[in-house]
């Protein structure tokens, strides 16, 4: 059983969702891929990985998403592998299903392993971009994006254009799921990092993140009892709002 923790600013339902469906699926953003994979039975979860465009346009999330959930022949519980994601989430129907959602605003914090770590290293080097596999093979980052710009606009317009969008960036970390994603990947990220250095001056780190939220958000079906201040539960027949995400003062 799973209690359904509110959000701030919803009334209270002291309530639990009881006899949750046995099956599960795990309708995530591709970028978690590699940390989920090694950690689920295959034979008994079923994962859908979104495409990392979605992204891009966050207005087309909920929706694309939405297909995912509709095409379920009968009840699951479904782990969302998103957070709010620039709204991206917002309006989600649960129809016959049960959400779970990592309480945190994009994959970065689920990567690092906790909303409470992101704010932490936010606090630690404020000044930070940062770069996931997906922005690295989809070429969503200030390199791609420049070279994009140059395709569309002259030189000057392009350099303008950049600059205005990265200039008080001071630090660049690329953040993997796993030490081998981190080699696989760091080609690229040092690519982009060599440009970012160079036109802005900005400091490269890398690191592997943390599975917590991942291995914690796969075990909650499993689980009695409320998942804590970490986690949105969206009951059948509710859909997802944004003041679900919202946290006490102080972001804790």
């Amino acid at each position: 059983m799973i209690a359904i923790m509110m959000p701030p600013g919803r009334v209270r339902q002291d309530r639990v969702v009881a006899g949750l469906p046995q099956k599960t699926l795990v309708l995530s953003c591709a970028v978690l891929r590699d940390a989920v994979e090694p950690r689920i039975d295959a034979s008994r979860v079923k994962r859908t990985y979104m495409d990392y465009g979605l992204h891009l346009r966050p207005s087309r999330m909920a929706q694309a998403l939405q297909a995912e959930l509709d095409a379920l022949g009968e009840p699951h519980t479904v782990l969302i592998g998103y957070g709010l994601c620039g709204t991206g989430v917002v309006g989600l129907e649960a129809g016959p299903h049960t959400l779970i959602i990592p309480r945190t605003h994009d994959c970065i914090a689920i990567l690092l392993g906790s909303h409470q770590a992101y704010l932490e290293a936010q606090l630690d080097q404020p000044g930070t971009y940062y770069l996931t596999r997906g922005w690295l093979e989809s070429g969503n980052h200030p390199l791609g994006q420049y070279r994009d710009l140059l395709e569309r606009y002259d030189a000057d317009s392009a350099d303008h254009v950049i600059d205005a969008m990265f200039c008080l960036y001071t630090r660049l970390c690329f953040v993997a799921a796993t030490t081998g994603e981190l080699e696989q990947m760091r080609p690229v990220a040092r690519e982009v990092a060599d440009f970012c250095a160079e036109r802005w001056g900005m400091e490269y780190d890398e690191c592997v993140g943390s599975s917590d939220l991942v291995e914690r958000m796969l075990a909650a079906p499993a689980r009695s009892g409320p998942l804590g201040d970490d986690f949105v539960v969206v009951p059948p027949g509710d859909r997802v709002e944004q003041a679900m995400f919202e946290r006490d003062q102080g972001g804790t």
